[in-house]
């Protein structure tokens, strides 16, 4: 009976400290659901094997979706809020707005309700910045990729710059369509956000 209840009792203080670290909850497109890569070797399950590697018991949940827009993420996230209460939700969207030429001032409008929306409901954010290829022009990638700069100095939210920084263009960090990283970059990926969310957790 003894040990019995010292294995309850140490089964409920595991359970415990897993609810108090909280769950990140990653709301992304194609970029995070690891398209054309086991998902088991894509960024956001190498972010769960780092975090126990330190020792912390956050719980990550991926509700990203290929071929997710802004507007799609705004429009799931108080869904996932209410499913999940997270601690902390890490945005990774645009890439498709801006490679369908949508309005980079819709795309700004559409994350900053995101950001409103995941405070509201008592998360911190860690917004993921995008860039687009030289092909959609210089005045288009300009507005487009100040769309981040501008929301993270208004919302005070962190910002990873461009998270597909030492991915994008590489030989070998990116799959035949030139849009997708492989499986190589996901390494670099965590490694580009990790600076900026470790001290979040």
């Amino acid at each position: 009976m003894r040990g019995w209840l010292l294995g309850g009792a140490l089964a409920s203080l595991l359970w415990a400290q897993g609810a108090l670290a909280g769950t990140v909850l990653v709301v992304g497109d194609s970029i995070s659901a690891a398209l054309g890569v086991e998902t088991s070797r894509g960024w956001v399950a190498l972010l769960e094997k780092r975090l126990a590697e330190h020792g912390l018991a956050h719980r990550v949940v991926n509700a990203s979706i290929s071929g997710d827009t802004s507007a799609g993420g705004l429009a799931r996230l108080p869904g996932l809020l209410a499913s999940y209460s997270p601690e902390l939700v890490i945005i990774e969207l645009g890439g498709n707005d801006g490679l369908r030429g949508q309005s980079p001032r819709q795309l700004q409008q559409n994350l900053a309700a995101m950001i409103d929306r995941a405070y509201s409901g008592g998360a911190r954010v860690v917004l993921l910045g995008m860039q687009l290829p030289p092909n959609y022009g210089p005045r288009y990638n300009q507005a487009f990729s100040q769309v981040y700069a501008t929301l993270a100095e208004e919302k005070q939210v962190p910002l990873v710059p461009f998270f597909l920084d030492g991915v994008g263009g590489v030989p070998g960090m990116m799959q035949a369509d030139g849009i997708h990283p492989t499986a190589e970059a996901q390494p670099r990926m965590l490694d580009n956000l990790w600076p900026t969310l470790e001290p979040l957790l």
